[in-house]
């Protein structure tokens, strides 16, 4: 048993490796600058274009708080998932670890398939871990799939998609390309898990399986065999919960993802003294996160700075580079710090936390 726990921290350890943080940082500092030499290389970089007063440190900080703040609506709805069985503490490391996770995976993949393990150790049973995992996909890709409609009815589809000189809704625009394939896989997605929590949580069961057949996760292999039950069990129990639980949880989803998206309202504000089309900047947000969902890149790093850079510009003022520059100031601010919050605590967790089974296993 406790060369089995060794061997399980090792896979795991290799899996939300601190190393893994440079090819992501690597790809999208290059892409950033790869960007920025293509765009200045025939003009000058001009930051006079740029605002600098106590507005900017203001709105900068306020960019930081809604940060914090869609942060916080995730632990919030973490707890609210476990009923309350975890602390705060517990939810920041699971959240930050499951952040890193994803940050260092390609978008479409993402972090989920490592976050019941972080559930888990936190003294959830596997099958409740899993019910939670599969409820917070549901509750994040629900939020995208009514959103993104909403927000093309609103916004105006036409409004929405032409940037500069590129046409609106249809298919010769590489933005709205982007767009529906990551809408479309996000669909596809929500029916699997609204078809596996709601009505056959038996399939749930067979991918847990599947899952727990990959090397870093074989430790509970067996575990998850037995939790098997337990998966249908929480799954019945999700389908009985009363509207104030989903009515909760389906506030902090919205909390959470609104806030992220006000993080570029606040930057522009800060740079460029934007007052009007606050709602058609957010709109275009929506879209370009369900865009970033067709990157192979770890946490769409270079991808990212690219689609905000173009899809965005229209928003900045058109001198040379400032569009690549504000990309990269966003990405400081909502992607590289979950890089350093995993490199910071997955360490320490994964040695607490196999540390304990290491010597449960010697007592046993």
């Amino acid at each position: 048993m406790v060369k089995a726990d060794l061997k399980e921290k090792e896979n795991l350890e290799k899996q939300i490796s601190p190393k893994k943080v440079i090819i992501p940082a690597l790809i999208g500092i290059s892409g950033v600058a790869g960007l920025l030499y293509f765009q200045v290389k025939d003009s000058d970089l001009s930051f006079s274009v740029i605002r600098f007063s106590y507005i900017t440190v203001l709105f900068l900080f306020v960019a930081v708080l809604l940060m914090a703040l869609r942060d916080i609506g995730y632990m919030w709805r973490f707890r609210i998932l476990a009923e309350n069985k975890v602390t705060w503490r517990q939810a920041f490391r699971v959240i930050m670890l499951w952040e890193f996770a994803s940050a260092v995976s390609p978008s479409a993949i993402g972090g989920t398939s490592v976050a019941v393990v972080f559930v888990h150790k936190e003294g959830i049973s596997v099958g409740k871990s899993t019910a939670i995992v599969m409820a917070t996909s549901f509750l994040d890709e629900m939020y995208f799939l009514i959103m993104f409609p909403l927000a093309v009815f609103i916004a105006g589809a036409d409004t929405l998609f032409s940037i500069g000189d590129s046409s609106g809704l249809n298919f010769a625009n590489e933005f709205f390309y982007f767009a529906v394939t990551g809408y479309l896989i996000k669909f596809v997605y929500i029916l699997f898990i609204s078809y596996g929590l709601f009505v056959n949580p038996h399939i749930i069961k067979k991918v847990v399986l599947r899952i727990f057949g990959i090397k870093p996760l074989r430790r509970w292999r067996k575990e998850a065999r037995r939790a098997g039950l337990d998966i249908i069990k929480n799954s019945e129990e999700l389908k009985k919960k009363s509207f104030g639980f989903w009515f909760k949880a389906g506030l902090a989803t919205f909390i959470s993802w609104t806030s992220r998206y006000w993080v570029v309202n606040a930057i522009f504000v800060a740079f460029f003294a934007m007052k009007s089309n606050h709602f058609l900047l957010f709109a275009r947000q929506l879209v370009m996160w369900v865009m970033m969902l067709v990157s192979p890149t770890p946490g769409g790093s270079g991808f990212s700075e690219y689609i905000f850079s173009e899809y965005l510009k229209d928003f900045m003022p058109p001198a040379a580079g400032i569009a690549v520059i504000t990309a990269f100031v966003w990405r400081l601010l909502t992607y590289y710090p979950y890089l350093t919050a995993g490199v910071i605590i997955g360490p320490r967790w994964i040695r607490d936390k196999f540390g304990k089974s290491k010597n449960v296993s010697k007592k046993s």
